[in-house]
Formats: C-alpha cells, sequence, structure tokens
C-alpha cells in the first residue's frame, strides 16, 4: 500500500473522528452523581468529643540534690595528668601490635579445649572462619583490647578495655565458656 500525501491526509481525519467520538462518550448524564454529592453535604456532621482535661503536674522535689541537671562541668574530661589514681581511668597502648584474635568480636569466638605445657595452661580458640588458636595468660584476643588474665579448664578470662560516659576508659572483666 502507498499512503500518499493526500492519503495521510485522510488519515488525520479518519483518526481525528475516532478520537472526537472516543472523547463524546466521556460526557455523560452526571445529576446522580451532583445528587449523591448534595445528599453527603446535607447530611448533619457528629459530634467531637471535647478535649480531655489533665490533672496538674505535682513536682517532686529529691532531697540533698541542689545541683543542677545541666551542668556540664561533672562530664568534663580530666587531662590525662589528672586522671592518674582515678580508679576506672585506663590508657590504652594504640602502638602495641595487634594480636590475630583481636580482629573478631570476643562473642564469635569459642573456646575448645585446653592444655598445660611445662606449668603453663593454654586455651584453644576456634574463630569464626573455624580455625584454631592457641592463647596463654597475657595474650589478647576480642575486639575491645581484652588481655587474658586467666585459663580454666572450662573458660578464659580477660579483662577488656571499654569506653566509660566520660570521654576515657575503663576495665570490664569477661569470659569465654567452654563450648559444648
Amino acid at each position: 500500500m502507498v499512503i500518499t500525501r493526500s492519503g495521510s491526509s485522510l488519515w488525520l481525519v479518519l483518526f481525528t473522528v475516532v478520537l472526537g467520538g472516543g472523547l463524546s462518550g466521556c460526557q455523560g448524564d452526571t445529576a446522580d452523581l451532583q445528587r449523591y454529592v448534595e445528599e453527603v453535604k446535607a447530611r448533619p456532621g457528629g459530634d467531637i468529643e471535647p478535649i480531655p482535661s489533665l490533672d496538674p503536674h505535682d513536682p517532686y522535689i529529691y532531697p540533698g540534690h541542689d545541683r543542677s541537671p545541666f551542668d556540664s562541668s561533672v562530664i568534663a574530661r580530666p587531662l590525662p595528668a589528672e586522671r592518674v589514681g582515678i580508679p576506672g581511668a585506663v590508657d590504652i597502648d594504640f602502638d602495641r601490635p595487634r594480636e590475630p584474635l583481636e580482629s573478631f568480636p570476643l562473642d564469635s569466638l569459642r573456646l575448645v579445649g585446653s592444655l598445660e605445657q611445662e606449668g603453663v595452661r593454654y586455651a584453644l580458640v576456634r574463630t569464626p572462619d573455624r580455625t584454631i588458636h592457641s592463647v596463654r595468660p597475657g595474650n589478647y584476643m576480642g575486639q575491645n583490647f581484652g588481655r587474658i588474665t586467666e585459663i580454666t579448664p572450662r573458660e578464659i578470662r580477660l579483662v577488656e578495655v571499654v569506653p566509660d560516659a566520660f570521654g576515657g576508659y575503663m576495665e570490664r572483666e569477661n569470659s569465654v565458656a567452654l563450648s559444648e
């Protein structure tokens, strides 16, 4: 079929007629819709519940607490020279070479056994990648600078260094129990 210039005009006229016929079908009687909208608007409105009244609050004043809770001097971090001798003030040696078990979270490490050799007790620890490492007191494990203090046949006891509420660090005891 060859479409000439007059043929394309014919298609344009035909498209316009079909489009006009289709759009004329969109105009219908909307009287029933108008009646429904007027009926809904004529309905009486519902009652709104009144706002509940609140009882006045009686503040309680704690005896012996005269300091303002917004006083920031309480949480000011002391300088390192001032921290000497303060319980819980711990400094971390960041220059110490990291040991292999310090790259794993403590809860992902499993104690699978222990042995004693020449008076020194060793623990066998399994990592998440199923590698077995031997450790002894003084070694480090876990991501919180956990230093092993004691190894028993049933657990590894260690001291971790965790942040305190004042911007410093404090020591916390923890343990890894034997996996059964």
